[in-house]
């Protein structure tokens, strides 16, 4: 077998990584964005926030996984790192206020949704297109 029978399926299955990636945060953005009001009593945010963050994620999704093939595997490696990672710190952050007795994880966790979600999107736009 030569490097490139090897390369076609690692890049399948990171093609594959990458959808899977995609509708994780359109599952996410669908509880959203059906589940607005118990979620945001949940978690002590606005509903118009838990909407917003909704809304990008799905936006999030949708760029994610139609631009699955325009883009270069590394390109999706670097922003999904850079949002998992995020994601992470957001959460840490966000159990560490609630731990305190602050009122305001929630909007961190909520809010790094959205924010990170309309980043992810731009950037991913914003990329090169593969060769």
């Amino acid at each position: 077998m030569d490097q490139a029978q090897l390369a076609a399926p690692a890049g399948k299955r990171r093609r594959a990584g990458i959808v899977a990636d995609g509708s994780f945060k359109a599952l996410l953005g669908a509880a959203c964005a059906i589940g607005a009001a118990p979620l945001g009593e949940l978690l002590g945010v606005p509903v118009w926030l838990v909407l917003v963050s909704g809304a990008a994620l799905l936006v999030c999704a949708a760029v994610e996984i139609s631009y699955v093939r325009r883009r270069s595997n590394s390109t999706y490696l670097r922003l999904m790192i850079g949002y998992d990672s995020g994601w992470l710190l957001a959460t840490l952050a966000a159990l560490l206020l609630v731990w305190s007795g602050a009122t305001t994880g929630g909007e961190v966790w909520i809010g790094y949704q959205a924010i990170a979600s309309a980043v992810f999107a731009a950037a991913l736009l914003a990329a090169r297109p593969a060769h």
